[in-house]
């Protein structure tokens, strides 16, 4: 009888294994087109650009993807997917990595006093700029240990800096485009709407939470 559940969980295991698989080859074809089409000569007459917007269009689309799992797994009761969410936090700090290397490398030279005036003189490179720094936090304690060491309750805490870095690039993908906005608008409501079920989800678990007086629940009131 005992022997079933470990049969069971096996199976579950081995998908899981190679579901990590397919995401892990998924998640770095973007950066193998972008690879081939540089070493083929196919960047157009702006490479930089192309590198800089792809990089950093994969860096939000991971963002949101990764912010998509939470209210999936709730709302399909495939829990499992959570299993899948370091990895694409991890794809999206990855994307992020190489969109601010191209800033730093490609664009700039390595010239820091120029990075830096950027920085404080141009709204939307202080805003991605933002982004990218409140990721950094997230990745370095993505690990097992690091839950550990810090406490579920901080951990939690701390990874919400995830709301406030998808805010800011999305916000930076506005700012840059300018004119025509409709494919940064489309992220920002898919941003909206992720964030807008976790609010609900937030006020709705507070109302039902008794409130206290003295250290005890509240009697309901008679009327």
């Amino acid at each position: 009888m005992s022997a079933a559940p470990k049969v069971s969980s096996r199976i579950g295991s081995r998908k899981v294994n190679r579901l990590k698989v397919a995401i892990f080859v998924a998640a770095l074809m973007p950066l193998t087109r972008l690879v081939w089409k540089a070493f083929t000569a196919n960047l157009g007459a702006n490479p930089i650009e192309v590198i800089t917007r792809s990089t950093g269009t994969w860096t939000l689309a991971f963002l949101l993807i990764t912010l998509s799992v939470t209210p999936l797994r709730k709302l399909t009761g495939i829990y499992g997917l959570i299993k899948f969410r370091r990895m694409l936090g991890l794809f999206a700090f990855f994307y992020a990595v190489l969109h601010f290397l191209t800033f730093v490398w490609l664009d700039k030279f390595f010239d820091f006093q120029e990075m830096i005036k950027d920085v404080v003189k141009r709204p939307f490179i202080t805003a991605g700029f933002t982004a990218f720094v409140l990721l950094l936090p997230l990745a370095l304690t993505s690990t097992s240990g690091m839950i550990r060491r810090l406490g579920g309750k901080r951990w939690q805490l701390l990874h919400r800096l995830i709301y406030v870095s998808g805010i800011a690039g999305v916000v930076h993908y506005v700012w840059l485009v300018k004119k025509d906005v409709r494919t940064p608008i489309i992220y920002a409501c898919i941003l909206g709407i992720l964030l807008g079920y976790r609010l609900i989800v937030w006020i709705t678990t507070a109302s039902k939470r008794p409130t206290v007086f003295g250290g005890r629940p509240a009697q309901a009131s008679e009327s």
